[in-house]
């Protein structure tokens, strides 16, 4: 059988949600291998189980892609033809609907196919209809959603035999989307990534929403990969627009733009978070790209300031573990000039996950005492028990110092994915 990155932490989620009378909803951006997912690694993992080739079907409604069968466009005929082919009611059927979102009504077949017992469905989307927010609305509260992004660090290394120094310069500039494999040239993978730019993402998104003002929404798309990392509002967002870029646009139009590119899981905000208050900050986001490949490229490779590229690729991938991720700021009071002030000490990331917190700093590099000081400052403020930990961009043994804080290296923290636990 031919090999391939069999992807196996979506393919344990896909098992783990086999016939669990639910619609599995597979979201991502386009190209980050959500039809691979399905079509091929969980396809041969079915049919190594027993599972006939005939009772597995699959029907894409990607216009880009190749085997797109535009006959089936119409949801009656979709009908028909899965049907069809869903014939004994003792055996059990595996529908695969690869970018559904294109199938006007497809809801309608869908929940149709989902109310046979015989019938496990799967679906992939990659915009806006397919947010969490309307999933479960869209399928009656019977739906389970898996997020898929770009391949991690430790996927993109598998197969490969370069030193991983050499594997995290070529991944913190071109990203992780699986078919840059085929792109042996730096020119070659950037012509690729600037096309999806153009071609695939930016025009999706421009023609699905209606944008007339196609140049202030490129200018925002700048300037969101331009800041990555950085605390950031609509009104924030609208003034550097005017300032830097000479664009007007104001903030109730900078919102939408916003929310169209997260519903297109191009960028992806984390809410700012006070975790003495213990509430969020309304509208304040760090945005993130969803590949860092895509966030160079868009900027010509000219912005490659490794601290805030590692802290995007931590981010990404603790979303890719499951993780809900926020911006935490811990406010303490200092005494200053003789006067008390408040001071206020950023966190770069809260990771949560059911009962697990971890309040996580990044820092690439930390070459004097007083920049450990400042790493530390917040880390130090928070007063609960959940571990605090400082991922380094050096090659280090994990450790603990003598407060309680946690230190590991950026590739013992991308290559396992269990070692917060």
């Amino acid at each position: 059988m031919e090999q391939y990155i069999r992807r196996n932490v979506y393919l344990q989620k896909l098992i783990d949600r086999r016939q669990n009378s639910a619609v599995k909803v597979i979201t991502g951006p386009r190209r980050c291998g959500k039809s691979w997912l399905l079509s091929r690694v969980f396809k041969d993992y079915l049919i190594q189980d027993g599972v006939p080739e005939e009772n597995i079907i699959i029907v894409s409604f990607d216009i880009d892609d190749e085997t797109n069968q535009s006959a089936l466009s119409d949801k009656d005929k979709l009908k028909d033809y899965l049907y069809e082919r869903i014939t004994r009611p003792d055996e059990e059927y595996y529908v695969f609907l690869d970018e559904v979102q294109e199938l006007k009504d497809f809801e309608k077949v869908v929940n149709g196919l989902n109310n046979k017992s015989n019938v496990d469905v799967y679906i992939t989307g990659s915009n806006s209809k397919m947010l969490s927010k309307d999933i479960n609305t869209i399928f009656r509260g019977r739906s389970d959603e898996i997020r898929c992004y770009p391949f991690s660090f430790k996927e993109f290394c598998t197969g490969r035999s370069e030193s991983v120094n050499e594997l995290w310069k070529e991944y913190y500039t071109y990203g992780g989307l699986p078919a840059l494999r085929n792109y042996r040239t730096p020119q070659l993978k950037a012509q690729y990534l600037r096309k999806l730019w153009n071609d695939t993402y930016l025009n999706d998104v421009i023609e699905r929403h209606n944008i007339a003002n196609t140049v202030a929404f490129g200018a925002l798309v700048d300037g969101l990969c331009s800041s990555i990392g950085s605390l950031s509002n609509p009104t924030k967002i609208k003034n550097s627009l005017q300032t830097l870029q000479h664009v007007r646009l104001d903030e109730e139009t900078v919102g939408k733009y916003l929310e169209y590119l997260e519903d297109a899981y191009l960028f992806e905000g984390a809410k700012r978070y006070d975790i003495k208050g213990k509430e969020y900050y309304q509208s304040i986001k760090k945005y993130y790209c969803s590949d860092i490949g895509l966030r160079n490229v868009r900027l010509n490779f000219r912005q490659q300031e490794i601290s805030h590229i590692m802290e995007n690729v931590i981010f990404n991938e603790l979303k890719s573990r499951d993780y809900m991720v926020d911006v935490g700021m811990v406010e303490s009071r200092k005494r200053e000039n003789g006067k008390s002030q408040y001071r206020q000490y950023e966190v770069d990331f809260i990771a949560t996950n059911g009962f697990d917190k971890y309040y996580i700093q990044s820092a690439f590099a930390i070459p004097t005492e007083e920049k450990r000081r400042q790493e530390l400052n917040a880390l130090k403020k928070i007063d609960d028990s959940f571990q605090k930990i400082v991922i380094v961009g050096d090659d280090i043994a994990t450790y603990t110092d003598d407060d309680g804080i946690i230190f590991m290296g950026l590739f013992q923290f991308l290559m396992n994915k269990d070692i917060l636990k």
